[in-house]
């Protein structure tokens, strides 16, 4: 048995989307979620990254999308983009009571993503961890961390990650820590290495070996051969092996690089993951 493998890309407002690119000539923008949510099978929704969504958007947005369709959301930079992130709960409290239970049955992983310069403090990001609730209102509550400083790749963030079932972005962005274990029932990918010169962002080459991770930490596996981490980056993991397995979710995000290319990167990752099962 394997977990379902959702891919998809950030955001859908995006203006070289149209006009053919990506949206067909003359579909009115009111559309375009539509329209993209019939295209790839997830988004990651931006927007609640830089300022508080009303309960209608999120109503809105779960309507306009067909069934089985999964939102991830971004979390508030105010919560992340501080000093002391135990001090981050009344800004955690207010996102989580903005309305994003609106989303229903819809409502994916939340990424809470952290600056550059954002270096790993173990027990100021423990309790920034203890922040975030597992359930909601009786709806249980999916949670991921982007970390792009390279102190993260530490055995004991792994530990602390993987005792709260809270997972760790797995991204190929030259210059960010590629951490591969597995913490959490899920795991969560943003690929961010796109190229203009390649139709799909990138080669066939590199979707492939993209499909097979995906399709691989789907059926449970925990640790993936050298060989399938080679690119991008070392591969290396952070911490002990968790010996754990099981089905579990997949999300792939095509988010940046060359932005253009996304769509596409998606789609033909789709198309890929589809034959590897």
């Amino acid at each position: 048995m394997s977990g379902a493998i959702r891919v998809g890309i950030g955001g859908w407002v995006y203006e070289p989307w149209r006009g053919g690119t990506f949206y067909p000539e003359g579909l009115a923008q009111k559309r375009e979620l539509e329209y993209a949510s019939r295209q790839v099978t997830t988004i990651e929704i931006n927007g609640t990254f830089y300022g508080s969504q009303k309960p209608a958007s999120f109503r809105r947005w779960h309507d306009e999308t067909p069934e089985g369709f999964v939102f991830s959301l971004k979390g508030p930079r105010y919560a992340t983009n501080r000093k002391l992130l135990a001090g981050a709960g009344d800004s955690i409290e207010r996102f989580l009571g903005s309305g994003l239970l609106e989303l229903g049955e819809k409502l994916g992983p939340i990424n809470w993503q952290f600056a550059a310069t954002k270096a790993y403090d173990p027990d100021d990001f423990a309790a920034f961890l203890d922040l975030l609730p597992a359930e909601r209102e009786g709806r249980p509550l999916r949670h991921v961390v982007e970390v792009r400083h390279d102190s993260f790749r530490d055995p004991t963030f792994v530990a602390l990650l993987r005792a709260r079932g809270i997972a760790a972005v797995v991204a190929d962005k030259p210059g960010y820590p590629l951490i591969a274990d597995v913490t959490a029932p899920f795991v969560y990918l943003r690929l961010q290495d796109a190229r203009e010169a390649e139709a799909e962002g990138y080669g066939a080459a590199a979707l492939e070996r993209w499909a097979e991770r995906a399709r691989r930490w789907a059926s449970g596996e925990t640790r993936l051969d050298l060989e399938l981490l080679a690119e991008p980056p070392d591969g290396r993991e952070a911490g002990p092996g968790d010996e754990a397995a099981g089905p579990r979710e997949v999300f792939v995000y095509m988010i940046n690089g060359c932005k253009e290319r996304a769509p596409a990167a998606a789609r033909g990752l789709l198309r890929r993951v589809a034959v590897a099962g």
